[in-house]
């Protein structure tokens, strides 16, 4: 089993940051836009592409990991991202001249990963899925050095097919979660850890600080696009036993951070009172800190009703 550490694959963004130690940089607002998005058909393709090129994402010659949330077994339900999104994000990225495209996820509560694809309509839309698809639960790991760690989780192994990647793509769904308010793009990435490694369901990363653990591993990815199927999300006692919600929106960025920020005041949720979004972006969770393109939130703005542990707490915004 071979050592990575994070240098290995943070390089470029490490030699960036310290070029920049010698004089103090202005930070620009990072970019994040909603589009509308009513409903999963074909206009889904384009969309998608226009988002890509809104964004000026690079794909020529570069591996790319689209990540989706694949969570559960309930076809027809809005646990799941739906498939016609990723198969959309998938073909945008091949025409773009990207060298492979690959779909990766790691299931927390079910290891017949397969099974649930196909379920929840993955290899009905996606032709040759299966071809297409790592289990990250099963992939080959390294053990991933963080240069800084929040959580308590000790020793960290990661899927190679997702360490290998140039891009990592981060394709959540739009929801609440009944342990930290709200599920997006940041702890979509629960589902790169391996479940061959820290078992089913993977507690562990609850009992290491669930917050913590969100922030550690967004800190080890910083090439990453973040594309938020908000067209039908899940409100209530989310992440898998909540009701289907419509927002008819796609959010999306390259920094994480000010998507899911912007996703929560999509949702009327107060981003500062998020924890995982507080240790990662500090300062940047402010909205004077995104430049927010496409549609003004205030237009699609969809009140999401909250877990019952959050009812009438911090989270809700006025």
């Amino acid at each position: 089993m071979r050592t990575v550490t994070r240098r290995e694959f943070v390089a470029a963004a490490s030699s960036a940051a310290l070029a920049g130690c010698a004089r103090p940089t202005t930070v620009p607002p990072s970019r994040v836009s909603v589009t509308r998005a009513p409903r999963y058909d074909q206009s889904l393709y384009g969309t998608v592409r226009d988002i890509l090129a809104e964004h000026r994402v690079e794909a020529r010659g570069k591996h790319v990991v689209l990540k989706p949330n694949l969570v559960e077994f309930e076809p027809g339900s809005s646990i799941n991202t739906h498939p016609l999104l990723v198969h959309a994000v998938y073909e945008a990225f091949r025409a773009m001249g990207a060298a492979s495209v690959r779909i990766g996820e790691g299931p927390g509560h079910r290891r017949e990963t397969l099974d649930m694809a196909e379920a929840a309509g993955y290899f009905r839309i996606i032709p040759g899925f299966e071809d297409l698809f790592t289990d990250l639960n099963l992939d080959d790991v390294s053990r991933v050095h963080p240069e800084r760690q929040l959580s308590q989780l000790g020793k960290l192994y990661l899927p190679n097919t997702v360490l290998a990647a140039d891009l990592l793509v981060s394709l959540p769904k739009m929801k609440t979660h009944h342990w930290v308010g709200a599920t997006l793009a940041m702890k979509n990435l629960f589902g790169l850890v391996p479940g061959g490694v820290y078992g089913w369901p993977k507690n562990v990363l609850h009992w290491a600080g669930i917050h913590e653990c969100i922030a550690d591993l967004h800190a080890l990815f910083p090439r990453q696009v973040a594309l938020v199927d908000g067209i039908v999300g899940m409100e209530g006692n989310g992440p898998i036993q909540g009701v289907p919600k419509a927002a008819g929106v796609l959010v999306a960025g390259t920094d994480p951070v000010a998507v899911d920020c912007t996703c929560c005041r999509i949702m009327r949720i107060n981003p500062h009172q998020v924890g995982y979004l507080r240790m990662a972006g500090g300062p940047g969770v402010a909205e004077a800190k995104i430049r927010q393109i496409g549609v003004p939130i205030a237009e699609v703005a969809t009140r999401f009703e909250l877990p019952p542990v959050f009812k009438g707490g911090r989270l809700e915004m006025a």
